[in-house]
């Protein structure tokens, strides 16, 4: 028989947003150990560095020694970040590390210097969601729950913008929501969205915040974290979603590289998701990334790269590079968004006019 405890939480991490979790839970002492089930885990100690999460707003709130968080099971292989699994088992009084600013729980494998060691956290027990009037038996919450669903196919063929990078911290993030600010203003109805990566609101919010009309990540499907083989679906279901809100085109982020291990490669090898692009933003950061990412886009996707972006572009030496030797246009999300927007909505009202020939000749046979 499940033991069961009610417990006030201190925190709720973004990640577990889908479960709509109160300030007060009950928890269980039965724990699945699968990705996206929802935890309650005590922190053990302080941290001067990588010692926020962020809450449902998506805030960024301290965590302190004591606090009672709710996060959720997941795996993560950032290249600058940490690198955890889920465990095979878990039990009331394990320990537990906290992978990510979203609230992503698991066993560290591998931090990086800057980051130092990740919070330690005591597993209190698996949150119990009642999902049914009057129910007296709980389950385990998961983040499925109130989820975006998958889909097999697009529903409606709205032009995207992918922006793709090298790798994370390369500037795709800045560069997606200029370009949401840039084409909202020139007109267009935007929706956004974060494709791949580690369960986190930020990236969403800022699309928002720069006049996207929605946004969604795959998150709201209800993934933790994707990988290989999640992917396509989850993109799916949210162009699908977000084609409810009527936008012109979508902006999507693709979370980490191209070459990661969060399920880039299988978007970039899908004929629907690839069909709908209207531009490929790249992010670099440096000369010798940015003829990687164009020589792997052309050679191991069948994909062109429509402008390049991030750190390669700050100033005239990578842009020159850009330019002159892979015969590219490069703008500087940051310097000048504006020449970054206006390669993409010639690209954007070139894809457009094809489809619209398209369709012309389909209906004249």
């Amino acid at each position: 028989m499940v033991k069961t405890t009610r417990i006030r939480l201190d925190r709720i991490s973004s990640s577990t947003r889908n479960a709509q979790l109160a300030n007060e839970v009950i928890v269980g002492d039965e724990i699945v150990a699968a990705e996206g089930y929802v935890l309650a885990v005590r922190i053990l100690h302080d941290k001067s560095s990588y010692n926020t999460v962020e809450d449902r707003a998506g805030r960024m709130v301290a965590l302190r020694a004591g606090d009672v968080l709710a996060g959720t099971l997941g795996h993560r292989r950032a290249l600058r970040g940490y690198a955890g699994v889920v465990p095979a088992a878990i039990s009331v009084g394990d320990t537990i590390e906290v992978l990510n600013l979203g609230g992503i729980l698991g066993t560290c494998t591998s931090a990086t210097p800057e980051n130092g060691s990740p919070f330690k956290a005591e597993v209190l027990g698996a949150i119990l969601a009642f999902p049914e009037l009057g129910d007296r038996i709980g389950r385990p919450a998961h983040i499925r729950d109130q989820a975006v669903p998958v889909a097999e196919r697009l529903e409606q063929q709205i032009p995207v913008v992918y922006v793709v990078g090298t790798c994370m911290n390369a500037g795709k993030t800045v560069a997606a929501t200029e370009l949401v600010r840039g084409l909202s203003r020139s007109g267009l109805r935007v929706a956004a969205s974060k494709l791949t990566g580690v369960s986190l609101m930020r990236d969403a919010l800022s699309m928002l915040d720069a006049g996207a009309v929605a946004a969604l990540t795959f998150n709201d499907i209800g993934i933790a974290t994707t990988r290989a083989g999640l992917t396509v679906p989850a993109a799916k279901g949210i162009f699908n979603r977000l084609a409810a809100a009527k936008p012109d085109v979508i902006v999507a982020e693709l979370g980490d590289g191209i070459l990661g291990e969060y399920g880039v490669q299988d978007i970039l090898k899908d004929a629907e998701l690839t069909g709908v692009g209207a531009a490929y933003v790249m992010a670099a950061p440096d000369p010798v990334g940015c003829w990687g990412a164009v020589t792997l886009m052309r050679d191991l996707f069948n994909l062109p790269v429509t402008v390049l972006t991030g750190p390669a572009t700050d100033n005239e030496v990578g842009r020159d590079y850009i330019q002159k030797e892979l015969g590219l246009p490069s703008h500087n999300a940051l310097r000048h968004a504006a020449g970054l927007v206006e390669v993409v909505r010639a690209a954007l009202d070139q894809h457009v006019a094809a489809a619209d020939s398209r369709r012309l000749v389909a209906a004249a046979r």
